[in-house]
């Protein structure tokens, strides 16, 4: 088993890789901001693999830059150098390590530092110079704009924004630890600065309007492409910062003497899922669509489909229930009702391939022929 020491491992990189390694069986050990540094040399003997990710980028003085950036990773080349020289080294820079400013100076700093030892005594070492990271687990009002926009939108405190256009260069916490743990196999010194391969640009307006929508999907039930690329990733990490109290929330149900029904999910171009029940022998239905087409699924109780062809008449019946889960779909030009057939309440999930337009409803009432 391989063993890992984490500097920094109490900060929003370090405990996403803390619960990764862990996942994968490595034996981790931790270096945070308050340990005793005579503890740092037997950790860094220990291990096989530092991930040094310890810093600091909103200090009260520009001097803290300085001493936990650059000063920090001195302290820690010198060990390896001294005692562990044979371990890999993994260490989080930043792309602004390559802008003049007291910050990306102090990572610059630590950069060198760590180029020297390679040069001078072949230690064995990976930069990686980091976007701006994103994900669960950031702190808000810090260093990620993404947090704080995250935390602002679910708390009701107004967006400031003073350059709706300026483009955000963004990584996502999981890709960065992938990158981070699939490097183990490939350090070496051929090759010494990586970059998180999957990066993401969006501007502060775009992401603005993309938080305050997954906020209001709540209300409209219309759910962003929230599965692929950068979306997915704000979603993920919007969802992270719900308190316990808002983990859950209401839909409207509408209810009569048949049963009740509810639209729990609509999507922009895949359709709007639904679910409804009906009281024992209640008949839902009886219509046709000319192009709108669904898919039923009976999750408890008894139910009969039947089928009319709108022209030819054709009569076609279907019973299904919940202990064998089939789909059901509707099929344009064909009128289509569900029976309840059994003694308790039908609950059924439906999805439909469009969100309902009442303007052009594509549903056409239509009586079914010989009903039983």
């Amino acid at each position: 088993m391989q063993r890992v020491l984490i500097t920094g491992a109490n900060g929003f990189i370090g405990k996403n890789l803390n619960v990764a390694l862990k996942e994968r069986n490595f034996s981790v050990m931790t270096f945070v901001h308050g340990d005793n540094l005579s503890e740092l040399t037997d950790k860094v003997v220990a291990a096989d693999i530092i991930y040094h990710l310890a810093g600091v980028n909103r200090p009260l003085t520009d001097n803290e830059f300085v001493s936990a950036n650059t000063g920090f990773t001195e302290i820690l080349v010198k060990i390896i150098v001294e005692r562990n020289p044979n371990v890999s080294l993994i260490y989080t820079s930043s792309k602004q390590a390559e802008k003049n400013n007291p910050y990306g100076k102090s990572k610059l700093n630590a950069e060198k530092i760590i180029l020297d030892a390679i040069e001078k005594s072949n230690i064995k070492a990976a930069i990686y110079r980091l976007h701006g990271v994103f994900g669960k687990w950031c702190r808000p009002n810090y260093n990620s704009v993404v947090a704080t926009f995250c935390h602002n939108v679910i708390n009701d405190i107004p967006l400031v924004i003073s350059d709706p256009l300026f483009n955000l260069e963004l990584v996502y916490i999981d890709d960065v630890i992938d990158a981070f743990i699939n490097h183990l196999d490939i350090i070496d010194n051929d090759n010494l600065f990586f970059y998180i391969s999957t990066q993401y640009k969006i501007s502060l307006e775009e992401l603005a309007n993309k938080i305050k929508g997954f906020k209001s999907s709540r209300n409209t039930l219309m759910i962003d492409s929230v599965g692929t690329d950068i979306t997915r990733a704000l979603y993920a990490t919007y969802l992270s910062y719900l308190p316990p109290e808002k983990f859950s929330y209401a839909v409207p149900v509408y209810e009569d003497l048949r049963g009740s029904f509810a639209e729990l999910l609509k999507t922009p171009s895949h359709g709007q899922f639904s679910f409804f029940t009906a009281k024992p022998g209640i008949i839902r239905g009886g219509h046709y669509h000319h192009t709108k087409n669904e898919k039923f699924i009976v999750v408890s109780g008894q139910a009969l489909f039947r089928f009319e062809h709108i022209i030819t008449h054709q009569v076609i019946e279907f019973e299904k229930n919940s202990s064998h889960i089939e789909i059901v779909e509707t099929i344009p030009g064909w009128a289509h009702n569900i029976k309840n057939i059994g003694s308790e309440d039908l609950i059924v999930m439906l999805w439909a391939n469009e969100i309902f337009d009442r303007s052009k409803p594509d549903t056409i009432a239509w009586d079914m022929l010989h009903e039983k």
